[in-house]
């Protein structure tokens, strides 16, 4: 089943990404509206964005992932888009995986989580595995994921406590929705993480782990895998 571009807004974090964000607005607008968002970069991310055809959202100062994925969904909501893919600036995503994504979508489901080959630290690797244990979730920190956008106004924002992108997955897995699970590939990105390679950034991804872990309920329905 295929999606109309014209529903879907795809939410695209960025924080200093002139190298690769003209490319990946290019080839995801095949799909639907790209809006980047723009995490107070010091480069030429915004005009670069714009030019390439994004809707492009400013941040004044740098607040990271989840506070340029807010304010995405913002604009989404406000434009009206009736789903919303959370997809990276980095170029290490491929924007073939959206046409499965949103397939699922159109079908029916109401979050479509990505599922990377591997991940890129071993903090990944334990929510991961912690995620999958407890909850079904092979990759909660893929950042590819699609969204029907009557799963945002439920929750009524994206993220409130620095998830790394996973609290409305879990909202979504509490309620009960329809989650569907994809293999998506990963290509190589330029430059570094965006979790950098500090303890610092282990103990952010560690430290979302375990706010998760305590917050949500086990389920007894597992998402599916396709």
């Amino acid at each position: 089943m295929s999606m109309d571009p014209s529903r879907v807004a795809i939410v695209i974090p960025a924080y200093n990404e002139t190298a690769t964000i003209g490319t990946v607005v290019e080839e995801v607008s095949v799909y639907g509206m790209p809006i980047v968002v723009d995490d107070a970069s010091q480069d030429d991310t915004s005009e670069v964005s714009g030019t390439a055809g994004a809707i492009v959202v400013r941040n004044p100062t740098n607040g990271g992932y989840d506070d340029a994925l807010n304010a995405g969904f913002v604009r989404a909501e406000q434009l009206g888009y009736d789903f919303v893919v959370t997809f990276d600036g980095d170029g290490q995503h491929d924007a073939k995986s959206l046409a499965i994504v949103l397939h699922h979508l159109a079908s029916g489901a109401e979050l479509v989580v990505g599922v990377r080959p591997r991940k890129a630290r071993v903090a990944e690797w334990l929510f991961g595995l912690a995620a999958h244990v407890r909850y079904g979730i092979r990759d909660p920190l893929c950042g590819l994921k699609g969204y029907q956008m009557d799963l945002y106004r439920a929750q009524g924002y994206f993220d409130s406590s620095g998830s790394i992108g996973t609290e409305l997955m879990f909202f979504g897995l509490q309620r009960g929705c329809r989650i569907v699970q994809v293999d998506v590939p990963v290509r190589q990105r330029n430059g570094s993480t965006r979790f950098g390679r500090s303890l610092r950034s282990d103990w952010k991804i560690l430290r979302a782990m375990l706010s998760m872990l305590g917050r949500w309920e086990p389920v007894k329905s597992k998402p599916r895998s396709r």
